[in-house]
């Protein structure tokens, strides 16, 4: 069952292009769903998306929303989430491009077929269960840490429902990306790791990772991007991605 009106709160993201309602206590979608979206190179018109693990769609509607040609399916484990994203798609309308879908990686519904995603975009639980505190919230316990599906499932997966050279892009954290290297080598190339530094000279907690499927080149790590100034407000250009709708580039 979706949560009550009273649970839920009203946010805008990409200057105001999208409206998410989404749990006002719990997992909320911060900033790292939609630097993914940015980050996905624009698919052919006619070709579909998939956005793994979707939440409240907030991945996938930033992305319809730059890309107008393409179709997006979501796939959420959790139902009441699944059912906020389908609202929001309605709400923004995009509900004719962004579809959702019920359902669990270990075993996928019909609806997201083997090799059949022209793109790939995952923002997996960040932390392993031996690695994570007790959580509070039981939404938020799922979102953040990996349960029945580890790391290695969720790349896998991943793979496994892009088209032939196809591309996948994650979002993760920074300590976990030998770990994302070593569960794409021998499967996709063309590898690019782009830092999100914090502030200038602070390391980077998160990474977005992009390579296209059964591809051979190798991996190159990019510049980066500082999300904020010494005095803590945006970067001029993180602004560019987040407020002005803007494109992140995972090539020299």
């Amino acid at each position: 069952m979706s949560a009550g009106a009273a649970d839920l709160s009203e946010d805008r993201v990409l200057g105001g292009r999208i409206t998410l309602r989404q749990p006002a206590r719990g997992y909320r979608a911060a900033i790292d769903p939609v630097l993914l979206a940015a980050a996905v190179t624009p698919a052919d018109a006619g070709e579909t998306v998939l956005d793994l693990g979707c939440g409240v769609g907030t991945a996938a509607l930033c992305y319809a929303a730059r890309v107008p040609d393409c179709a997006v399916t979501g796939l959420e484990l959790q139902p009441a989430l699944a059912d906020l994203a389908r609202a929001n798609a309605a709400a923004n309308g995009l509900d004719g491009r962004v579809s959702v879908v019920t359902g669990d990686l270990t075993d996928p519904p019909a609806a997201v077929p083997g090799n059949g995603f022209a793109r790939v975009m995952l923002n997996p639980p960040y932390l392993a269960p031996d690695a994570a505190d007790p959580a509070p919230q039981a939404e938020k316990a799922t979102a953040t840490v990996e349960g029945g599906a580890d790391l290695a499932a969720w790349i896998g997966f991943a793979l496994s429902r892009l088209a032939p050279r196809g591309r996948l892009t994650l979002v993760h954290r920074a300590d976990r990306l030998a770990e994302i290297l070593a569960l794409l080598d021998g499967r996709a190339g063309d590898i690019a790791v782009l830092p999100l530094w914090p502030k200038a000279g602070r390391p980077a907690k998160r990474v977005i990772v992009g390579g296209r499927k059964g591809a051979k080149g190798g991996a190159a790590v990019l510049p980066g991007l500082t999300l904020h100034t010494a005095d803590g407000a945006y970067t001029e250009a993180a602004d560019r991605v987040l407020r002005d709708a803007g494109n992140i580039s995972l090539t020299n």
